[in-house]
């Protein structure tokens, strides 16, 4: 080991038997855990159903995986594809690493909408509910990428800089010995953004899908200088990595959500629009689109040939 230096663990996969454990694998699923774990409290917490996060979790974490794995394969096709690649089979071997986030959040996305509509809530304060959980399963994760000696940065001589394996280390990077612990660097990002959320919401009382915005923009800050480092192969445009161009899309995307919805919307949901087996349903619609808990409530007329206004 080198002096002042951030060790790689020897191995990253045990047996039991025939049966290989793999870290990666492992840690994906406690951080899989924790954010449903995290999210049904905070769901409860805001006037949710109990179960509910769990029923959305069954839609939207098999289509997280499978969208972070075909934004992985996709966005680095090379890998697989091309000359020397490992192929359709390489391809499909998720335990051996690599989960694209942004095809996560995209595909989890679209399988917590499926669920959101089943159960019958809105699905932008669901994902107020579930942010947090997610960043910090982020965190976990990323001590998978430590245990792969995967995914470091440029070379450094900084006290944590991180030892990598010869057999790990990229084409042209063979004489250095210690890397930019990237993974160290997301790791924290990310657990400084759980906090801030955590702090946020309970600060501004954010509903209508802000947590979420506020988690994909910060996530994209960070994402944005820790990509820069990082030295493995990846495709450029424009001179920039392709990660660099989604975390800038993306988080103008958030940013603009975030503005819009809290000059739209301002306050939370009516708790009652996030379980459908309450007596009362308030004026926010079930979307999260419509008029929130601040606006004007309904007023019902005594008399039942007389007309009342809709929603605004």
């Amino acid at each position: 080991m080198l002096p002042l230096s951030i060790p790689s663990p020897e191995q990253g996969v045990w047996y039991l038997g025939p049966l290989p454990v793999r870290a990666y694998a492992l840690l994906i699923i406690v951080g899989i855990v924790v954010a449903i774990w995290l999210g049904e409290k905070r769901w409860v917490a805001r006037g949710g159903r109990p179960g509910t996060v769990m029923d959305v979790a069954i839609w939207a974490v098999p289509f997280g995986i499978v969208g972070g794995r075909i934004y992985h394969v996709v966005s680095d096709n090379q890998l697989y594809f091309s000359e020397g690649g490992s192929g359709f089979s390489g391809a499909i071997q998720i335990w051996q690493g690599g989960l694209g986030i942004w095809g996560a959040v995209l595909f989890g996305a679209l399988g917590a909408w499926i669920g959101c509509r089943r159960a019958g809530v809105p699905l932008p304060a669901f994902g107020d509910a579930i942010a947090p959980g997610i960043v910090l399963a982020q965190a976990i994760g990323r001590l998978g990428n430590y245990f792969n000696q995967e995914l470091f940065g440029a070379p450094t001589d900084l006290p944590w800089g991180l030892e990598i394996d010869l057999a790990n280390r990229p084409p042209g990077y063979e004489e250095f010995e210690t890397f930019h612990p990237t993974f160290l660097y997301e790791m924290l990002w990310n657990l400084a953004v759980f906090a801030v959320l955590l702090w946020a919401d309970r600060r501004f009382r954010m509903g209508h899908g802000r947590v979420f915005a506020l988690y994909v923009a910060l996530y994209c800050v960070g994402r944005l200088w820790i990509e820069m480092l990082r030295i493995d192969t990846a495709n450029y445009i424009f001179g920039l990595r392709l990660n660099v161009w989604t975390s800038l899309l993306v988080g103008i995307g958030a940013l603009i959500w975030l503005i819009v919805s809290a000059r739209r919307h301002p306050g939370r949901e009516d708790p009652a629009t996030l379980n459908p087996d309450s007596d009362e349903v308030g004026s926010g619609s079930v979307d999260g689109l419509g008029p929130g808990p601040d606006d004007e409530p309904i007023e019902k007329s005594a008399d039942p040939n007389s007309s009342s206004e809709g929603d605004r």
